[in-house]
């Protein structure tokens, strides 16, 4: 028989000012660093709302907040409206690849440009390729990464987990140089024919905030489904 594994220990971050609603204060509920959590429990930690930070597991745990909902895409029934078809169709000249998790230079250059674009001055703006590694090629669970190219030139990276249910997107960045290609929701296109290609039901998404503007995008890829951590379930949103 085999011995069951001990639940984690859990512990709530200090309370800070909100990168994403500045009048609110945030906090975070956070798997103990030392415990070695496995893939299984990874799936599990996904369907109740946590997501991953290198090897920090969190989910947010705000005082006078809720409105962090993670949210996935249920692939198999997304249609692309004419919205969608136009990027795909000016973006027919780029291929996708998927490759290993590992530190390689042009990514990381990428990742500068990318957030010297949108972080300018702030803690993401970094120079420092070993916060790099720390937040997005090491991991303890199945992660990959997948690269888009226009020929030879690098456009965009996407740092994937395999999830029990499904492909969980991490983080994606990329070239700000070439924002007229909508790279961003070029990636999350091509997620979902990946995720369906290997026959998932979801992609993971990450967490929608209805009250910031810079993830509204997030509810154009129908249907979408949220997690509510106070009912401890997954609902309709869009």
């Amino acid at each position: 028989m085999t011995r069951q594994q001990a639940a984690p220990d859990l512990y709530q971050s200090s309370a800070h000012t909100c990168p994403y609603l500045s009048r609110e204060t945030a906090a975070n509920l956070l798997i103990d660093p030392k415990f070695n959590v496995t893939p299984a429990m990874y799936d599990s930690l996904i369907r109740n709302g946590f997501r991953r930070n290198g090897a920090l597991y969190y989910r947010p745990h705000c005082p006078s907040c809720q409105q962090c909902q993670s949210v996935r895409i249920r692939v198999n029934d997304f249609i692309p409206g004419r919205s969608f078809k136009r990027t795909l169709a000016r973006n027919n000249d780029v291929a996708m690849e998927l490759c290993t998790l590992r530190f390689r230079e042009e990514h990381f250059a990428l990742y500068r440009a990318y957030q010297s674009d949108r972080h300018e001055g702030d803690s993401m703006d970094d120079a420092d390729p070993e916060k790099y590694q720390q937040f997005l090629t090491r991991s303890r669970v199945d992660t990959f990464m997948m690269e888009l190219r226009v020929g030879r030139r690098l456009l965009a990276v996407s740092v994937l987990d395999h999830v029990a249910d499904g492909i969980s997107a991490v983080y994606t960045f990329f070239d700000p140089a070439h924002q007229q290609r909508s790279p961003g929701t070029l990636a999350i296109l091509h997620q979902i024919e990946l995720t369906r290609s290997v026959e998932y039901n979801w992609l993971y998404l990450g967490y929608w905030i209805p009250d910031c503007q810079k993830m509204a995008y997030k509810t154009r890829f129908a249907p979408l489904e949220g997690f509510d951590p106070a009912a401890l379930a997954w609902s309709h949103l869009s």
